[in-house]
């Protein structure tokens, strides 16, 4: 049983540094065996097989009196799929797709909130609420519109470019 809980601490042990360092077996054949170079052997894929199978192997040994053999077994399934499971985790991690970052383009069209004052034919700052993320713009309003104060609600109208938009006040409805 003792050698079964040193074989799941190892494969901890491999986790924490792969956690830390990085993927110790990515590349680390350097083409020698591209066929060895897959997911499976991942450290994340490994420390999982050899942790799990220590600590599977243990339990089957020592709390459910299973002689060496079928403690071995077990070791090996629990492992494997603890494998698997770092597999998939490891997959999921790498193939998720971000979306792009916000650009200009998409805020058009949107309302916005003045950070800081809009000076007539000068440039200030906006916020808008882009895509689920709050960007910041630097704005610039007409020239013949009048200096726009923080806290003003405006719309956005055009780019400029990347970093920089036109607006517009919003029309506010009198209420009587």
């Amino acid at each position: 049983m003792t050698t079964f809980l040193i074989i799941g601490a190892v494969g901890l042990g491999l986790l924490l540094v792969s956690l830390v360092i990085g993927d110790l077996l990515d590349g680390f054949l350097g083409g020698l065996l591209d066929w060895l170079e897959s997911d499976w052997f991942s450290t994340a894929a490994l420390a999982g097989f050899v942790s799990a199978f220590g600590f599977g192997g243990a339990i089957a040994h020592g709390p459910l009196a299973l002689t060496l053999l079928p403690a071995i077994l077990a070791g090996s399934v629990v492992g494997a799929l603890f494998a698997w499971f770092a597999l998939w985790l490891t997959r999921l991690l790498k193939e998720e797709n971000t979306d792009a970052a916000p650009s200009g383009d998409a805020a058009v069209g949107l309302d916005a909130a003045v950070i800081t004052t809009i000076p007539a034919g000068g440039f200030g700052v906006v916020r808008v609420a882009l895509g689920g993320h709050t960007v910041t713009y630097n704005a610039k309003a007409p020239d013949d519109q009048e200096e726009i104060t923080p806290g003003t609600a405006v719309h956005v109208t055009g780019v400029l470019s990347p970093t920089a938009v036109t607006v517009a006040p919003t029309w506010r409805e009198i209420t009587s």
